[in-house]
């Protein structure tokens, strides 16, 4: 109980940007002032917080104002995607304080890639001057699905050969630093709620825009993972019955995770002739830069560009509706490695359309956003589930083990 009431404080002193006092801590959470100045101590002791002045205009004694220490404990993110692997250093506050990329091995054997990640995090740590003893540990969010006891890559898209990856040993075992795997949108969810500033509060969705397309969910500022962790595969909602065969060899037809899937979209401008027929085999970096090029024509006014991502965009109102429909939370997020290209076109049209179709629509408006954290939300996010598992008041902690 001590450690839930300690993980409860430090994570309303970090949901404050101006920081906090003893006194309004205890008005918050209803702990008494007792327990308060017990845990402030701890969490000073552990240089988890700092005391960051004084502040009080009226009469009486100034309060002593409590904010995190940046540098009282720090984490590794590393987002593997199959274009590009992202490496981040994180600090308690939820700041980049290093940051890698490298192109991931064209070959996709685990045990390469897994030498590639250990390199760069040795790279890391020596380049930022930051001690092992303060960094909590390392996170990897990798494409779903996942077996999530055991930390294990069970069959991503586009990673050629990953079946059954037990990823979580292999990366402790390369870097020495204590692992955990989860997957990229869960990840996208968790970096939301630690480094999203304000909006990371309550109950969203971050729809995570990829190589395929997934959700996170996060109900009463908790992320709600599944009983195996895979919650959130919505790639099976069907938008179009007479759309393109599902690639993932369901049989059904017109899933939302195929029809958005950008490989597909650009195949489709190709096909309009307004886009250069891409080479033989391409790479996942090279349908990047395709997307990315679809997405400069319809700012440019392209009409067949337009076409093509308003049908789109149709498709992810559809399946956002669905997804808000059963859950029913304030916002919905959008990220990302694909997000960045298409933002105001689909922030211009979407909250409208999903607006309209979601049968809540007479009682609460549903905010949509895009992440404030940017390209690097899935290495952030990475990191953020070293802090979230070690920091976070999750109600499991109440458990007694046993």
């Amino acid at each position: 109980m001590g450690d839930f009431n300690l993980t409860v404080i430090l994570d309303a002193i970090r949901r404050s940007e101006a920081g906090m006092s003893r006194v309004e801590l205890a008005q918050l959470v209803g702990l008494s002032p007792q327990t308060i100045s017990n845990i402030s101590r701890r969490l000073l002791d552990q240089k988890l917080i700092v005391e960051a002045g004084k502040e009080g205009s009226g009469p009486g004694k100034p309060r002593t104002i409590l904010r995190l220490n940046p540098s009282g404990m720090y984490a590794i993110g590393v987002h593997l995607d199959p274009a590009l692997i992202t490496v981040v250093l994180l600090d308690l506050v939820g700041s980049v304080v290093e940051k890698r990329t490298f192109v991931t091995p064209q070959s996709h054997e685990p045990a390469e890639i897994v030498a590639a990640i250990a390199e760069c995090v040795e790279e890391l740590i020596s380049l930022s001057g930051v001690s092992r003893s303060l960094i909590a540990g390392l996170g990897v969010a990798a494409p779903g699905p996942i077996d999530l006891d055991r930390g294990a890559v069970v069959g991503p898209p586009l990673l050629r050969g990953w079946v059954d990856v037990n990823l979580q040993d292999m990366v402790q075992t390369a870097t020495g630093l204590p692992t955990t795997v989860d997957k990229d949108v869960t990840g996208a969810a968790v970096a939301e709620i630690w480094a999203g500033g304000p909006g990371g509060s309550g109950s969203f969705v971050f729809f995570y825009l990829g190589t395929g397309l997934g959700c996170g969910l996060v109900l009463n500022g908790e992320v709600y993972r599944g009983s195996s962790g895979n919650a959130g595969e919505i790639g099976h909602i069907i938008v179009d019955p007479d759309g393109p065969l599902c690639s993932d060899g369901c049989g059904m037809r017109g899933t939302i995770g195929t029809v958005l899937e950008p490989q597909v979209l650009v195949s489709q401008a190709v096909v309009a002739g307004i886009l250069p027929v891409l080479p033989p085999n391409p790479t996942a970096r090279e349908f990047q830069a395709a997307f990315a090029r679809l997405s400069e024509l319809v700012r440019e006014g392209d009409e067949t560009a337009i076409g093509i991502m308003s049908t789109a965009a149709r498709s992810l109102a559809w399946g956002a509706s669905v997804v808000g429909n059963l859950v029913d939370v304030e916002r919905l997020v959008f990220g990302g490695p694909f997000w960045a290209p298409v933002a105001d076109f689909v922030l211009d049209v979407l909250p409208n359309m999903v607006n309209d179709l979601l049968a809540t629509r007479g009682i609460h408006h549903v905010d949509l956003a895009g992440t404030r954290l940017g390209e690097d939300v899935g290495a952030v996010g990475a990191a953020c589930l070293v802090l979230e598992r070690a920091l976070a008041p999750r109600a499991e902690r109440l458990l007694l083990e046993g």
